[in-house]
């Protein structure tokens, strides 16, 4: 059956994905071309269940007045943090040049490596790293950001049902999906011991003191999982106080997008089919002023016998979710969409979804153990879908 006018657009855009993809950007991409106009009579998914199998809606507002101010100069940068590719997207002003654009992408790149500095576990003298080496002893005093990501994870954990919990590090050497890749699942043996000392309560805060207590010798913690988020919206704010109106900011799978483009359309996220290739897009949505996230279980991951291991793990079993194979989190804020899509994909679309209409401004689109799409009711009119996610292991 011959596509609608619409649906050939919404598939040109995704397509127009497969080149920033070869750069090594992954999960989810801005997609460089014009929004589509919006249909007399959009269609509507339901957001209690999977969505129909039709297109939704594009619904693009006319171009805000500081679009006038754009010169329309597109400039862009790429760099490296946080184990991840990091990619920055702006347009000129009358009152910043492309020079500028560039000096800003630079200091808004310095920002997230100062970030990273204070959160990595790779290095021994980060904030992270001293009080994973101080567990079952003694409290550590860290600078205020650190102190904020460690509370912030904290309320994840609460109001996640323990689902995020950044004491996950607890099972590192176990599961082995970063360099030291190994396709070879731990014995329950080993799960179970090292299980028994997870858990977010062990992690104790000082606000006065400001500090940081590990309860238990055992027990370490990592902000893999949420410091990304923070480092986007950090940058994010270097970019926003020097002035600049339309950008977006992204490191690896986190995303913040600001403003419009200079054609006065909004920028276009993709979202990735979890079982298809780099660049295969199955749906995309314009993101204005929000921040865009995706967790799937196609990264870091291997198959033995014919089932799927990764690196987002069930902080109640100690092996990877199986209730999701990607979740994206549509989100004022980076840190909150970095914090709260593990959450989602390990919690499944009912309560996953619970989750996400109970916090303001959040959205959600969910590919689940069975392939089929989910979307909050904030998302409906808003995903532009190409084609059904593509099955598999």
């Amino acid at each position: 059956m011959e596509l609608s006018a619409t649906a050939r657009l919404v598939k040109c855009l995704l397509c127009a994905c497969a080149p920033l993809a070869a750069q090594g950007c992954r999960d989810r991409e801005i997609i460089e071309a014009r929004a589509a106009p919006t249909p007399s009579h959009p269609a509507v998914s339901s957001a209690s269940g999977p969505d129909t199998p039709s297109l939704q809606s594009a619904a693009i507002a006319s171009a805000p007045p500081f679009a006038r101010e754009l010169v329309g100069e597109k400039v862009t940068a790429e760099g490296h943090a946080m184990g991840t590719h990091l990619a920055f997207a702006g347009f000129t002003t009358a009152a910043i040049d492309a020079a500028h654009v560039h000096a800003l992408f630079d200091a808004a790149t310095a920002e997230i490596v100062r970030l990273e500095k204070l959160m990595t576990t790779w290095d021994p003298a980060s904030e992270v790293s001293r009080i994973n080496a101080a567990a079952g002893s003694e409290p550590v005093h860290v600078g205020d950001e650190t102190l904020e990501v460690v509370r912030e994870s904290i309320r994840a954990s609460q109001m996640s049902e323990g689902c995020f919990d950044i004491t996950f590090e607890t099972l590192h050497g176990l599961w082995k999906f970063d360099q030291d890749l190994d396709p070879h699942p731990p014995s329950a043996a080993d799960v179970r011991g090292a299980l028994k000392y997870l858990g977010y309560k062990h992690v104790k805060i000082d606000e006065l003191a400001h500090t940081v207590l590990l309860d238990e010798p055992h027990v370490r913690i990592g902000l893999g999982g949420i410091a990304k988020g923070y480092a986007v919206d950090k940058a994010s704010k270097v970019l926003l106080d020097a002035g600049m109106t339309s950008f977006y900011v992204q490191a690896g799978g986190d995303l913040y997008a600001h403003g419009i483009k200079a054609d006065g359309s909004p920028w276009i996220a993709g979202i990735r089919d979890p079982r298809g290739a780099d660049g295969d897009y199955f749906a995309a949505m314009p993101v204005t002023d929000h921040a865009f996230s995706t967790a799937g279980d196609y990264e870091r991951s291997y198959v033995v016998g014919g089932r799927r291991y990764h690196h987002i793990i069930d902080p109640h079993t100690g092996y990877p979710a199986t209730a999701s194979r990607s979740v994206t989190i549509w989100a004022p804020t980076a840190l909150l969409a970095d914090e709260i899509d593990d959450a989602v994909f390990i919690l499944g679309p009912e309560k996953g979804l619970a989750l996400v209409e109970s916090l303001d401004g959040v959205g959600a689109v969910i590919v689940d153990s069975k392939n089929r799409v989910w979307t909050s009711k904030r998302l409906e009119g808003k995903i532009h879908r190409a084609h059904p996610p593509r099955d598999g292991v």
